[in-house]
């Protein structure tokens, strides 16, 4: 559970949402077997948060330029607050005992 809401941390540390579950995950993976698994979800779904914004970011700047960007900046704010979502209902089913599996997460550290 713990993995899941440690990703709340980045709203007050830059990339928290990274380093929170990752420090979790890296101290806890030996005692708990469930941390694992809920540690490596919690990154892999922040990097592809974190993946997502950066491009629509971009996007968001490049079509500026034909003025259908500022379009997309609220798009930027809607990954963001999915993110943070996601994470609140994985930390949940998390407390509940059950597996989750974020939806659209990348497997980037197995």
């Amino acid at each position: 559970m713990w993995c899941h809401l440690s990703t709340l941390s980045g709203f007050v540390i830059p990339f928290g949402h990274i380093l929170g579950p990752l420090i979790i995950w890296q101290m806890k993976k030996n005692e708990f077997p469930s941390v694992v698994e809920h540690g490596k979800a919690a990154i892999n779904f922040q990097i592809t948060v974190t993946i997502a914004m950066v491009l629509m970011c971009i996007i968001a700047i490049i079509a500026s330029f034909f003025c259908i960007g500022y379009l997309l900046i609220p798009l930027v704010f809607l990954i963001g607050l999915a993110g943070v979502i996601l994470a609140v209902i994985a930390g949940i089913k998390a407390s509940n005992g059950e597996e989750y599996k974020y939806p659209y997460s990348l497997t980037l550290v197995k």
